[in-house]
């Protein structure tokens, strides 16, 4: 009698060609999921196809299907990196990320194994669970390593323009995703019993999505308002674009015009938006101080500064009055955009592609905020975005609402930018803040606290936005107990799979 479940768990829901087949099909689905299609119910299908195709899976037919969907999802999710450097950039990201992924998910493949073989009668409830912080795990894992990580795939980033967001308000995007996973896995489950399917097996699918539809935004507390502009000048920023001198300042003084006139309390132009460095370019300074004495009012701005620590991807605030003495510099310098780790091994792989970056920003350690009067204002630098870090820190030294400069010129006309615009979307919702995104050339918004949308230039269109944006105080819990969710769901993922893996070799 205790021998039936073992069967039924270790048999295969598709033979292994079917099987790969569902795996791609299934990475096809996930990047429908992120933007520009958005298609977020396609997440849940996805997940629930991979599941399917693991299932009953060994290893080594488990790893040739975890390649198919990682491998399909990483080639559609980024192919914006190949718009300019051509395939082997985005050859190389998909298969660095792509192998990660599929290692990162054999646990998974494990756990679908053992745990309806541990506890046959729990399955319905453990199995969802393991599966669901076993994700989360795998999410975290690449979100960290190596040179610090891609944390921009993410199931719950996907979520962005549906009903289930709130839910990131309260467990952090990372808690979100475990609980699609939950809710799918789950209801995989039921599916599975069919007419064997107990009252008692429906009670975590209907929890979990019951949570997931109806959980409210964390609420946050009103605290005055903040008139922000932001520029998007649509200069010549990106890479391999033939820039004049003071090109791109230029172009977003231009577009910076319309604002004259007009009461604002802050400017916001975007990542690079200034050609050089105006702490060692007198030219530069005093176009900024002309921009905002016109303006009359403070001007928060970007590019590469040089100090005696190095190079960095500095923001800064330029005052009316007084010297400028706000800065932050960027966390997390993109590999292989602004500098080259290991640059000895890679540049005798590919020495002309290497050659091309020969500018080596620094990290930067001071804090991702500035003040403007009384107001603390959460920074964060173009791919920064994506680390939750950076955006915690900013909301814990009292931000009251966020700002986020970009520079999307080298990724013109594809996905890139949607999805960095859905992610900024993705953190109002979870820190209870408004945001501004801007970019040298879109597409930008203003977005409030719930993540609507306030207003927004397109892409390749100059222009500024004005919007009296509503301040907030208070943390969410999102904010509060991300970290210790996501720690909490490694350890549970890792402890259920090791018991469970140990509970079965003692059977056997």
């Amino acid at each position: 009698m205790t021998h039936a479940p073992h069967a039924v768990a270790l048999r295969p829901v598709l033979p292994l060609p079917a099987a790969l087949v569902a795996g791609a099909a299934a990475g096809v689905l996930m990047d429908l999921a992120f933007p520009s299609v958005a298609a977020w119910p396609a997440a849940f299908l996805a997940v629930a196809l991979l599941l399917a195709a693991l299932q009953g899976r060994r290893l080594g037919g488990a790893l040739l299907v975890s390649c198919a969907y990682s491998f399909v999802f990483y080639l559609l999710l980024v192919s914006w990196t190949s718009r300019y450097l051509g395939p082997v950039p985005w050859l190389a990201l998909t298969v660095v990320e792509g192998t990660l992924t599929a290692v990162a998910l054999l646990p998974i493949a494990l756990a679908l194994r053992w745990v309806p073989r541990a506890w046959p009668r729990a399955r319905p409830v453990l199995l969802p669970l393991t599966v669901g912080a076993l994700w989360a795990l795998q999410e975290l894992f690449l979100g960290n390593w190596p040179y610090g990580g891609f944390p921009w795939a993410r199931i719950g980033l996907t979520q962005a323009q549906s009903p289930l967001a709130p839910v990131s308000s309260w467990l952090g995007v990372t808690g979100l995703g475990f609980l699609m996973v939950v809710a799918t896995a789950a209801v995989f489950e039921v599916a599975r019993a069919g007419r064997r399917a107990r009252p008692s097996h429906v009670i975590l699918p209907v929890v979990t999505i019951s949570v997931l539809l109806f959980t409210p935004l964390f609420p946050t507390h009103a605290a005055g308002s903040m008139r922000i502009a932001a520029v998007q000048g649509n200069g010549t920023t990106a890479y391999f674009d033939e820039r004049e001198p003071y090109g791109v300042i230029q172009a977003q003084t231009e577009a910076t015009e319309p604002l004259l006139g007009e009461e604002v309390d802050l400017v916001v132009w975007p990542e690079g938006g200034v050609d050089y460095d105006p702490f060692q370019d007198p030219g530069t300074a005093r176009r900024l101080t002309r921009v905002v004495a016109r303006l009359d009012a403070p001007l928060l701005a970007n590019t590469a500064t040089e100090r005696a620590q190095g190079i960095f991807n500095t923001s800064f605030l330029w005052p009316e009055d007084e010297p400028p003495d706000q800065r932050h510099d960027k966390r997390h310098p993109v590999p292989f955009g602004e500098y080259v780790p290991d640059r000895p091994f890679f540049e005798a792989l590919a020495p002309d592609m290497i050659g091309l970056l020969q500018r080596e920003y620094t990290p930067g350690a001071n804090p991702p905020t500035v003040r403007v009067g009384d107001v603390v204002v959460g920074l964060a630098i173009c791919f920064d975005v994506i680390y939750d870090e950076v955006i915690r820190e900013g909301v814990q030294a009292g931000a009251g609402v966020l700002v986020f400069q970009t520079n999307n010129a080298d990724f013109r006309g594809t996905d890139e930018n949607l999805q960095q615009l859905a992610i900024a979307r993705m953190r109002a919702i979870e820190t209870g803040r408004s945001v501004v995104n801007i970019s040298t050339v879109g597409t930008s918004q203003m977005i409030a606290a719930d993540g609507s949308t306030l207003s927004a230039l397109d892409a390749g269109e100059a222009g500024a936005l004005l919007e009296n944006l509503e301040l907030r105080s208070g943390l969410t819990a999102g904010v509060v107990l991300g970290p210790w969710i996501q720690l909490a769901l490694v350890a549970t993922g890792a402890l259920l799979l090791f018991a469970a893996g140990a509970r079965v070799r003692r059977r056997e």
